[in-house]
């Protein structure tokens, strides 16, 4: 009999496997596991050089994979100014000038995940506001959305925007008064100050990939699906995976700007190795909503004066989504407003009509304003629905956003469920945290329209089976049995046994990617 490598012992091991649901012991040989079962059947398999591990009765289950992370900018954001809990503008200006007293070597301020509905003014900071706090330096700050920020006037200055400006999907506010840019840029016109920030070098990239990357398997993650902006990020990826220290499995999703490249040098969806592989070409089709940017079929309840914005003609999105489809790329395109998706599922259906594919398995992120018509059309199309649970708790304002009626179709994880669409997770961090059991929880635990909760077996596999589907590797993660890889997370309580609000307080124990222990809570 083959000696285990790695012995997991004494632990509650949910599998996900309905042939096999629980087991009490794992084996593992390099980065397989080998054998589940009971303690007396795994501890044949323990020789002089296993590893073994007790796991006291804690549980073990498959590796958690967050389907939607920005892990460049997860890595960024613990560097910057973090406006999260500011309450006010006022409270945002003390954050900002204290920051700045404390970093006099930096250039640029950068930072942000402020949200509005938070603040006693209800309204968006502007340049003014910031040049309160910091003149003599360029400052942004963006909205937790990612879709809208804020500039002081020196930031303007350097990004050459002026009341002249435009830019094809994007918008620069004018103060009506002035009749000059007040320093709210949203969606494309963000692009127009990134341009301007001068650019980090490799190994500040890496650096920050690796920080992003420790801080993810200390969350329990095994794999992340990468949205990155840049070649460079993907190089500093790489490059952390030649030297061994990527400590997770990387499918990454990458910027629609890259398509022809892609496209010319023949690469497809799954090219890589087992640790990073080429996933799915991002496309956007709409803003959000707390930025009132994503697209809806009717105006907003609490600003009539706007249904959002499309980010690109149907024609556009058409031809971009037929070229990487025609190629053989996977697809993932946010899509958040009823407008968007509809735009989003056009494209897929003329995709689909010229080049029949039954395993595309093409995505729509987040997928947030839904309705029977187009949850059957998604059906239909065989589409991956990629949501962020977290959400749920966040956009604590939708109501006030959609009315009612509309925000019973905002975030229906059950309907998607029901109607066997497949569900993935995913936390958009730094939008929000990275952490996949608040994602859990909020999904299992939400308060307005309780009938969309999903069970906690529902939660979890849409980050673990779910999310092996959208990367074509549900033959080898996503359940605990032989033969597949061993990504595996522990955590200290039992999901099933423990009241679902304390879902959020579970503890991750330990994390092991392909066999490997990459993080120990005992060793941190």
């Amino acid at each position: 009999m083959l000696n285990a490598t790695l012995a997991i012992l004494n632990a509650n091991v949910v599998t996900l496997n309905p042939k096999h649901p629980i087991a009490e012991a794992i084996a593992t040989y390099n980065e397989k596991i080998i054998a589940v079962g009971s303690e007396k059947e795994i501890r044949q398999y323990v020789g002089q050089k296993t590893t073994v591990i007790n796991a006291k009765k804690r549980t073990v289950i498959p590796g958690l994979v967050d389907c939607h992370v920005h892990m460049t900018g997860f890595g960024w954001s613990l560097q910057e100014l973090d406006l999260r809990n500011a309450d006010s503008i006022k409270k945002v200006q003390q954050k900002l000038k204290k920051y700045a007293e404390q970093n006099l070597d930096s250039g640029w301020i950068l930072g942000g995940r402020w949200d509005q509905e938070k603040f006693s003014e209800k309204r968006y900071p502007t340049r003014w506001d910031l040049d309160t706090a910091v003149a003599d330096k360029p400052v942004f700050l963006v909205r937790v959305c990612g879709h809208l920020g804020v500039c002081n006037s020196k930031a303007l200055q350097l990004a050459n925007i002026t009341k002249e400006t435009t830019i094809d999907g994007g918008k620069i506010d004018l103060d009506e008064a002035a009749k000059e840019p007040n320093g709210i840029l949203r969606e494309n016109a963000l692009e127009l100050v990134w341009k301007a920030i001068p650019k980090p070098s490799l190994k500040d990239l890496e650096n920050v990939c690796l920080l992003a990357s420790r801080k993810a398997v200390e969350a329990g993650l095994t794999g992340v699906h990468w949205l990155v902006d840049s070649a460079d990020e993907i190089r500093a990826i790489q490059r952390l995976n030649s030297e061994g220290k990527l400590p997770l499995r990387v499918y990454l999703g990458i910027p629609a700007e890259h398509l022809d490249k892609l496209v010319s040098l023949g690469f497809l969806t799954g090219f890589g190795n087992g640790m990073v592989k080429i996933g799915f070409i991002k496309f956007f089709a709409d803003g959000s909503l707390g930025a009132r940017t994503a697209a809806l079929k009717e105006p907003y309840s609490d600003n009539l004066k706007t249904s959002g914005m499309l980010l690109n003609t149907q024609k556009k999105l058409d031809k971009a989504v037929l070229k990487a489809h025609g190629a053989g790329l996977q697809l993932g395109i946010h899509a958040i407003g009823d407008d968007a998706i509809d735009s989003v599922l056009k494209a897929y259906t003329k995709a689909l009509k010229y080049f029949p594919r039954k395993n595309h398995r093409h995505r729509i992120e987040h997928c947030s304003v839904l309705n029977p018509k187009l949850v059957k059309r998604m059906k239909r199309l065989g589409l991956t629905a990629s949501v962020q649970p977290h959400f749920i708790v966040s956009d604590f304002w939708v109501v006030d956003r959609v009315g009612k009626a509309r925000a019973h179709w905002v975030y229906p994880f059950k309907t998607l469920t029901r109607e066997n669409l497949i569900v993935t997770a995913g936390s958009d961090c730094p939008v929000e945290p990275i952490n996949p059991l608040l994602g859990i929880w909020a999904a299992v635990t939400r308060k307005n329209f309780t009938e969309e909760s999903l069970t906690i077996e529902e939660a979890l596999k849409t980050y673990t089976l779910n999310a092996a589907y959208a990367s074509f590797d549900e033959d080898k993660k996503g359940t605990i049995e032989a033969g597949k890889l061993a990504d595996l997370t522990v955590l200290s309580d039992n999901l099933f046994s423990i009241p679902t609000e304390k879902i959020k307080q579970v503890s991750v124990e330990m994390t092991i990617v392909a066999g490997k222990v990459v993080y120990d809570a005992k060793n941190r």
